[in-house]
């Protein structure tokens, strides 16, 4: 195989992991935070921003490229690695979550999925055959079976089915991938009936060969109800590779993720309230566009270590988000990276040091959710 997984070190207090994940573009140390790039770009920045913050390895949307530029453009460039100038890991969802997400602009059926692009209007269809093929042409390290997501709230009659049919989609998906250097993770659904997350654990093992995926969390559901979901949930993985949150991205659920014992986590939320004006902290979100910041001259975090709180003061990046410039938004988005990053690797070193939950209660203690 060219991919395998080796645990470093396992927390006494919390039973957190560090391990490193060998991929055909790199090693990857986790537990680790994926930044997003929907569209083979994580908005606003350069690869080499996504280095200098400390980005691993990065995620990018099969339905999305499936749309534009389509799959073929990104093959004849080389796959994804050569059409971003990105040389270190990728791994691209299974495009589930955006057609989920099209409700009603979808029609789901034992086959596939038809839909509606939201573009453009045209009818289109992505079957798990389907879908593995777009991420075979993407060229993606890591790619994710096609799945159903369902709704937080939905019936159990609903889940079911969903549950089902998520387990005859990951068999068609691993029966027609065949790329050695493409790892397929199986992706845990079962919405919040415990008993259901327990089968589709069960189901997915056989198919996980070096890394399983949890979805349909952070839907909208309290925090404390997928906390309490994860902790059923965990000590019945497999141990011996990734274990991966879909969808996850404030600095709270980071570190009750990782204290769980998962060992990656993406989300488009770092860059997504950047746009918006806002800033995480250690003590929680600076809603930076604010006017209490037009005369604070300070950086945003006066400990951050990144490009823009090296350079760049509050009120410069107010008056930028006010002022419609792009780069006030680039600069939240730097910030935002690294802090969780930079979070992550603060986590690590508790974990090598065997105090993961008193670094936790600390940081919980002084964080403002």
């Amino acid at each position: 195989m060219n991919f395998s997984y080796e645990i470093k070190k396992v927390c006494k207090q919390s039973g957190a992991r560090i391990g490193v994940f060998h991929t055909p573009h790199g090693d990857i140390e986790t537990p680790v935070f994926m930044p997003v790039g929907t569209q083979a770009t994580v908005k606003g920045l350069k690869v080499e921003d996504l280095k200098d913050v400390g980005a691993q390895i990065i995620l990018s949307n099969t339905y999305h490229l499936f749309l534009r530029p389509g799959e073929d453009i990104v093959k004849k460039a080389g796959g994804l690695h050569h059409f971003m100038n990105w040389d270190k890991p990728i791994l691209t969802d299974s495009g589930g979550f955006q057609v989920f997400s099209l409700s009603k602009l979808r029609k789901i059926t034992e086959e596939g999925v038809t839909f509606n692009s939201h573009l453009s209007g045209e009818k289109l269809f992505i079957s798990p055959e389907k879908a593995m093929q777009i991420e075979n042409d993407l060229g993606a390290d890591i790619i994710m079976a096609f799945d159903i997501c369902s709704n937080y709230g939905a019936s159990r009659k609903e889940a079911e089915k969903s549950a089902d049919i998520t387990k005859n989609w990951l068999e068609r998906c691993y029966k027609v991938q065949k790329n050695e250097n493409q790892m397929l993770f199986p992706i845990v659904q079962g919405n919040f009936y415990k008993d259901l997350r327990q089968r589709c654990i069960e189901d997915c093992i056989p198919y996980a060969k070096c890394g399983i995926a949890i979805g349909g969390l952070s839907v909208g559901e309290p925090k404390e109800v997928m906390y309490d979901m994860l902790d059923f949930m965990m000590p019945l993985m497999p141990k011996d590779m990734p274990r991966y949150l879909m969808g996850v991205g404030s600095p709270d659920c980071l570190l009750e993720g990782y204290a769980r014992g998962i060992d990656m986590i993406d989300c488009v939320l770092p860059t997504r309230i950047a746009r918006n004006g806002t800033a995480f902290t250690k003590t929680g979100k600076l809603v930076i566009r604010n006017a209490e910041f037009k005369e604070d001259f300070r950086p945003i975090e006066e400990d951050c270590d990144c490009y823009t709180c090296k350079h760049y003061t509050r009120a410069y990046i107010r008056h930028l988000i006010n002022a419609g410039e792009m780069l006030g938004a680039e600069l939240l988005s730097i910030h935002n990276l690294r802090h969780l990053i930079r979070l992550t690797e603060q986590i690590k070193q508790a974990i090598w040091e065997d105090r993961l939950l008193d670094f936790k209660a600390e940081y919980l203690k002084n964080y403002k959710l």
